[in-house]
């Protein structure tokens, strides 16, 4: 082919047309890709039918595992002292079910009076601990002082002592300070929470620092910047976090127990352990007692859920 045969464009008329060249589906989603992207991966064990009924099977399983003794305890506390103890009727009892634990635990202790108490105290130890957690963790990701790593370090370290071995120090220094059976002796201790200041300060590590940057130019200060800037995009994991303690503190028996006698300051773990009977021990009570201290939990969980979905989401912690 000669340079003579090469089509020449007029300058009057249109350029003409390239020759057409089939492209493959290959070569098309290639082009569709962005450069520089990864491939699209899928969170499941693979595209196939038979991995999918598998990770469902499985999943279904664990479930029923899980909810299984929830099942239990439900019926059981519908039913009455003799249809609980009867291994014949586990599922349907033969007396019908019955209201009766409940009413016997209403009758028999100051459940309003431990669920108030329950509630000052956990919600207390919730402000309490996200707040200092939250100031602890905006100052261990964002500004430098002597011995911060050796203090965060510690902190990290903090997260492995058990409570428990704290009984006897945190005894004795509420004893020293005198304020065994206060609220203050119940509340102060557990608003310690290694864990949740590690977990805010990974937060704040993920957050832009140009916000924090242009705050300064506008003449911001730490306190301007904690409050104003990060705090309102921190929402879905404070509320997250906030859930968690208040679970915590809702279901802790162990320190309520020895911090209190008097039982004006009784919160509901404790108070439902006092609820006995002369007769041994009632399945049907018991399982009553559980269910009533579970509901509070169980509502506050239902309207939060999004908040904790959703921090989790925003930490990459669901595949993103």
């Amino acid at each position: 082919m000669t340079s003579t045969d090469l089509p020449v464009r007029d300058a009057s008329g249109p350029a003409p047309h390239a020759p057409h060249v089939p492209h493959t589906g290959r070569v098309t989603a290639v082009r569709r890709r962005a450069p520089g992207s990864r491939p699209r991966t899928h969170l499941t064990l693979g595209d196939g039918r038979t991995t999918r009924v598998l990770a469902l099977a499985a999943l279904a399983v664990m479930a029923l595992v899980w909810l299984l003794p929830m099942a239990w305890a439900l019926l059981t506390a519908f039913k009455s002292e003799q249809d609980a103890s009867d291994p014949l009727h586990w599922l349907l009892p033969a007396h019908g079910f019955t209201l009766q634990g409940f009413s016997t635990v209403w009758e028999r202790g100051d459940l309003p009076l431990w669920m108030l108490n329950s509630l000052l105290i956990s919600a207390a130890v919730t402000v309490i601990t996200v707040l200092v957690s939250a100031m602890a963790g905006y100052a261990f990701s964002r500004t430098l002082f002597a011995g911060r790593r050796w203090l965060f370090a510690v902190t990290v370290a903090a997260v492995l002592v058990p409570p428990q071995i704290l009984i006897v120090p945190w005894f004795q220094q509420m004893l020293s300070l005198r304020l065994l059976d206060t609220y203050a002796a119940v509340i102060l201790p557990q608003t310690v929470a290694p864990v949740m200041v590690f977990i805010l300060k990974k937060h704040f590590d993920s957050l832009p620092h140009e916000l924090e940057e242009a705050a300064r130019i506008d003449g911001a200060g730490h306190w301007r910047i904690f409050w104003s800037v990060l705090l309102p995009l921190s929402r879905p994991m404070l509320a997250a976090v906030s859930i968690f303690v208040f679970i915590g503190a809702w279901n802790n028996f162990l320190w309520p127990f020895i911090s209190t006698s008097d039982p004006a300051l009784m919160t509901l773990p404790v108070g439902i352990t006092s609820v006995k009977d002369a007769y041994g021990i009632q399945y049907a009570q018991s399982m009553a007692s559980a269910v009533l201290a579970a509901l509070p939990l169980v509502v506050v969980f239902m309207f939060f859920q999004r908040h904790i979905v959703k921090s989790v989401a925003t930490t990459g912690l669901g595949g993103q």
